[in-house]
């Protein structure tokens, strides 16, 4: 049997131009056996790269059933050199292997490791709170040194920097990506590589310097066993870095079998997921990332006239963007980039004078638009596709069947959209997205919509690689995205630690469309309110239960099983918030404040009046109180005051005391804080509460304005400037003549139509979406 002919090609992980001359130094090999750096456990599901929904970017996912956010993924783009060497394979048919260490030992050494790493910050936690000033300053030090990245993170930047360059990237785009000859080019890779591995230090992680080895060991095994198959041409795929380390001869079989054993290893499981090009970056923590797929992209696809292809579409995107691109610009772009690139040296334009070139022409200067160009172009927003018949767990073709269903594909961008929930199909796509919010899929964000309608809800969505691992990982709770929305919520109902949370889960719930964990729901919400006696919790408990009485009816949801629940809660609320207000602190009296906020909110949304009667009556006590806290009584009388349940003299008189001179100025600026917070707008559209002021100023005396201008100018600092200086403004003007300052004119009633204002009400009620009366 002859010797085999053993080809190593070094290249760069997702490079467009050593992915061009890889392939045309395999046509030219012609090789009988490709070995590719991947996991070598992961050959069964190569087979799908033929087929035609396959399209890039995709990632090779490995995960740990049992565990699926241990999981590892390994992207390709087309212009990665590893995907065309595998297609390569693929249409000649001829053998075809992974070579680096399994997915199995891989997410066994990360798990390993990320225990190792969490006891060995809990033991420096512990250290560092027991040692002294000095030692502790020491360690912080003597860990952001190790936290310092080792050379052989970028080794290629000791050969940009030794070129002349400041970024090994670009270094290596203008060197091999750009390069049209390239007869020569992984031999003088392999050669460079290997000099800089002789002068570089070795790794000074013992765990990660094992790791390295262990995998140029595995792929040298690989490469072991192809030649003594009998393979006559071997071409073997991998990074630069190792190119050096992985011919067999002078690297013992039995030293590579002593760094193999022992390695720990776990049950996986690999698939094929879509991936996009803001994932490929490394702008987004991919180790293996480039800066700038969609440039990769476009030198993958024009291998001629890249200035004129690129800058025509850099001026298409300004022109969908209303800004002005015209073809002279273009032409006058292409012509500077190119000098630029003359002027530098080099054989074509790169992307720092692609972007010279477009900021000085299109942009005039300006740096805004590069930063639309660079997401939408320079890294591009690409998804790619997986075929529909690649192995995924139930749940996920579930999820996708519903996608097509309701004509809602996920994309790469982020969208905003508007569902009106009028419509069947806007409320499913709704439900839908909350369903996957609650199993933790945040495939979409909720946002405010335009408008004041119920019955619109806006979102913003982006789907992103990672949701394949979180809809794995929630597959243990059902096939389909209801039951297992509802098995998790059902769950989340036993497990709930307090009032709030199952209030919280519930409004989810309801958003959901899911009546048998809302059943559930409520035996246990019942159960739990029925004992439940802290007053805050029965506080936070009500704005959520009040959203699902209010806006129930828009979303066709029978929300009259919790009208019971809210009744108890806020008479139970209104009998113990006297006591808890009382001898409050400043932060406690902080929280307070923002829990009788959105219980205030929460009555008046739900528009019943024995609840906001009984709410009153309780604002009315906490006001009266003595010795209460000036943030909540300040807030009691002004709750008051916008209801319309306390008069306008009586507000001034209780301010007036509040501030009064013979009072301690804290309570006093507490007291103001709580009346006015917020109150901007109101002190400009309300006559009366800004005239009350106005009043209480006028009269105070000269020493006793001296006095109080600090609390005052606290209070008011908190407005926008424009606000304030609008009541400025109209405080101005005065008080007309001949009536009193704080004087609260009284409406004409003669000149009010009770009959007119009360034939737009149907009107009105429709546009709100509260149906007809």
């Amino acid at each position: 049997m002859g010797a085999s002919a053993l080809q190593i090609f070094g290249i760069r992980h997702h490079g467009p131009g050593s992915a061009r001359s890889l392939r045309r130094a395999l046509e030219e090999l012609q090789p009988d056996c490709v070995l590719v750096e991947g996991p070598s456990d992961a050959g069964a599901v190569l087979e799908w790269m033929l087929h035609e929904q396959m399209k890039p970017p995709v990632a090779l996912l490995g995960y740990v059933p049992d565990a699926p956010r241990q999981a590892a993924y390994y992207p390709f783009a087309h212009f990665s050199p590893e995907w065309q060497a595998l297609r390569y394979g693929l249409e000649r048919k001829i053998t075809l292997r992974f070579m680096d260490l399994p997915f199995a030992v891989q997410l066994a050494m990360d798990e390993e490791k990320r225990r190792e790493e969490a006891a060995a910050k809990a033991a420096e936690a512990i250290k560092a709170k027991a040692a002294p000033a000095g030692e502790e300053a020491c360690a912080t030090e003597a860990m952001e040194k190790k936290s310092e990245p080792h050379p052989r993170h970028d080794p290629l930047l000791w050969l940009a920097e030794a070129a002349g360059y400041s970024d090994s990237e670009r270094w290596w785009e203008h060197m091999v990506e750009e390069r049209r000859q390239s007869s020569e080019l992984f031999g003088a890779i392999r050669e460079a590589l290997t000099a800089l591995r002789k002068e570089l230090p070795p790794l000074e992680d013992a765990k990660e310097r094992r790791r390295e080895e262990a995998r140029e060991a595995c792929m040298r095994t690989v490469i072991r066993e192809a030649q003594k198959e009998g393979f006559k041409r071997i071409a073997v795929v991998c990074g630069a870095w190792h190119a050096p380390e992985l011919d067999p001869q002078g690297h013992p079989a039995a030293d590579d079998a002593a760094r193999l054993k022992g390695l720990p290893s776990t049950k996986v499981k690999t698939t094929w997921i879509p991936w996009t090009y803001g994932r490929l970056s490394a702008s987004s923590g991919y180790g293996a990332g480039v800066a700038s797929p969609g440039w990769y992209e476009h030198l993958w696809l024009h291998e001629d006239r890249i200035a004129e292809h690129w800058l025509t579409r850099v001026a298409r995107l300004l022109r969908g963007e209303d800004l002005e691109a015209s073809s002279a610009q273009t032409i006058e772009a292409v012509r500077l980039a190119e000098a630029l690139a003359s002027l530098r040296g080099r054989p074509l334009p790169g992307l720092p004078e692609m972007n010279e070139a477009v900021q000085a022409i299109f942009c005039l200067g300006s740096d805004l638009p590069l930063r639309l160009i660079h997401d939408k172009l320079i890294v591009g927003e690409v998804l790619g596709a997986v075929p529909e018949s690649t192995p995924i767990v139930p749940l996920q073709q579930d999820l996708e069947r519903e996608q097509k269903r309701l004509r809602l594909p996920p994309q790469a961008s982020q969208e905003s959209v508007e569902f009106d929930l009028r419509k069947e199909s806007d409320l499913d796509r709704s439900r839908l997205l909350h369903r996957l919010n609650l199993l933790g899929v945040p495939w979409g964000e909720t946002q405010r919509a335009r408008g004041k309608g119920t019955f619109k809800e806006g979102w913003r969505l982006q789907w992103k690689p990672e949701f394949a691992v979180a809809l794995i990982d929630a597959a243990r709770w059902g096939n389909t995205v209801r039951e297992a929305s509802s098995a998790r919520a059902i769950d989340g109902a036993t497990t709930a630690a307090d009032l709030p949370s199952l209030t919280r889960l519930l409004e989810r719930v309801f958003l959901c469309d899911l009546p048998e964990a809302a059943e559930r729901l409520m035996v246990r919400l019942q159960a739990v309110s029925a004992v439940a006696a802290d007053v805050s919790h029965l506080m936070d408990a009500l704005p959520p239960l009040a959203d699902v009485l209010r806006y129930g009816n828009v979303r066709q949801t029978d929300a009259q099983m919790v009208a019971g629940v809210v009744d108890g809660l806020v008479a139970r609320t209104c009998v113990g918030l006297p006591v808890a207000c009382g001898s409050l602190n400043d932060e406690a009296a902080a929280e307070m404040f923002g829990r009788i906020e959105r219980t205030h909110a929460a009555i008046t949304l739900l528009e019943q009046d024995n609840l906001r009667t009984l709410w009153k009556d309780v604002l009315k006590r906490l006001a009266d109180l003595p010795n209460l806290h000036g943030l909540i009584a300040g807030r009691a009388v002004r709750l008051l005051f916008d209801a319309a349940a306390l008069p306008a003299e009586e507000a001034a008189r209780r301010l007036s005391l509040a501030l009064s001179v013979t009072a301690d100025p804290a309570p006093g600026a507490a007291w103001i804080d709580g009346f006015l917070r917020g109150s901007g707008q109101i002190l400009i559209h309300d006559e009366r509460l800004l005239q009350v002021l106005d009043a209480w100023v006028a009269g105070l005396p000269p020493d006793a304005f001296v006095r109080v201008l600090p609390l005052l100018r606290r209070t008011f600092s908190t407005f926008p400037a424009p606000e304030r200086r609008n009541m400025g403004e109209r405080l101005k003007r005065g008080t007309p003549p001949g009536q009193k300052p704080g004087h609260v004119p009284e409406p004409d009633r003669e000149a009010f139509d009770a009959a007119r204002a009360e034939a737009v009400l149907p009107l009105v009620r429709l546009l709100l979406g509260l149906g007809a009366p």
